[in-house]
């Protein structure tokens, strides 16, 4: 089922967390921030929506960290009733698309809640204060990857890294609904 999140509400904070990587490590949200912001995406293995995109997200975010931003993904959707979503095939498509940022698993869905999570890919970009400055799409692919889509997610983020401030009109993402307990 598709959902849609809420607009950006400018200056936000971050919500602090503590989860465990695909990596075997752990991770604080201070451990993952750039000096310029901090980019946090809600995903999933199994959704239509991040798997059109999934090699955007990976290049935007590789691409962001020489910007002095910081990503983090979390997977927060219930794995009992999507096995796609497991920590075991988290940590299986974390090492195959060679993810440049850590991928979290959000058991108990304590994160997602605390950010106000509705879908995946829901994205979360705050400034260096942490104070939230984009809550928008990553571009108009949709279910569908679009080649030369403008690069919506990278550019408010870049704008974020030198204003500190995310711009004014923002289009919310769309995707699949996260899967609640």
């Amino acid at each position: 089922m598709a959902a849609t999140p809420p607009v950006c509400d400018f200056d936000a904070p971050a919500p602090d967390f503590e989860l465990p990587a695909t990596n075997s490590r752990r991770y604080r949200r201070d451990a993952v921030r750039g000096p310029n912001g901090l980019l946090v995406m809600f995903i999933c293995n199994h959704c239509p929506f991040v798997k059109a995109v999934i090699d955007k997200i990976v290049r935007d975010a590789a691409e962001l960290k020489a910007h002095g931003i910081g990503s983090v993904a979390i997977c927060s959707n219930d794995p009992a009733d999507y096995p796609e979503d497991s920590f075991d095939n988290m940590k299986a498509v974390a090492t195959r698309l060679r993810f440049p940022f850590p991928y979290l698993w959000d058991e108990s869905q304590d994160v997602a809640r605390a950010y106000g999570a509705v879908c995946t890919p829901d994205f979360f970009g705050y400034n260096a204060g942490l104070g939230l400055q984009y809550r928008g799409r990553l571009d108009d692919s949709g279910r569908s990857p679009k080649p030369g889509a403008e690069r919506e997610l990278f550019n408010a983020m870049v704008q974020v890294a030198r204003t500190g401030k995310g711009p004014v009109q923002q289009k919310t993402s769309v995707g699949c609904s996260i899967k609640w307990r």
